[in-house]
């Protein structure tokens, strides 16, 4: 497991107010701030969620989506495509790997500078997690 929640610095609460990371003994967590009340909450617990929904949204879209990947690593050979392609499908075989690694620190500032956000509530629970340019915000709309 990493020594550091996948989404530290992107996860925020349900009043949009940023949530740290600390530990449960050795095991990464977030803490949200209840009330001045600090909330240990697995951090695998909330990172599986936030991974499993990015992966529903990629199903279905694999080969553009490694037609794409492949064009921007300078490879837009088909052995490269077909292999990204295949690691799509099997993204959740992928999830135990990235759960011990960890994102690098660059990946998660991208995605914070993309305004990528994961809203959770005191209990852990992923309320949604927001993309920018992608059509899913688990049908919320602004109002």
């Amino acid at each position: 497991m990493s020594n550091t929640p996948l989404f530290t610095g992107l996860v925020v609460d349900e009043n949009e107010r940023p949530v740290a990371s600390g530990f449960i003994g050795s095991e990464p967590a977030y803490v949200v701030d209840d009330d001045g009340f600090k909330r240990h909450i697995p951090a695998e617990q909330v990172d599986r969620a936030v991974l499993r929904q990015m992966a529903d949204l990629m199903k279905g879209s694999e080969d553009i989506l490694s037609e794409q990947t492949a064009k921007m690593l300078g490879q837009d050979d088909p052995f490269s495509k077909a292999m990204i392609e295949n690691q799509l499908k099997n993204i959740e075989k992928q999830f135990d790997t990235l759960m011990q690694t960890g994102f690098p620190d660059e990946m998660r500032a991208y995605l914070g500078m993309m305004g990528f956000k994961v809203v959770i509530n005191y209990h852990g629970e992923v309320l949604r997690v927001e993309q920018p340019g992608s059509s899913g915000d688990n049908g919320e709309g602004d109002g």
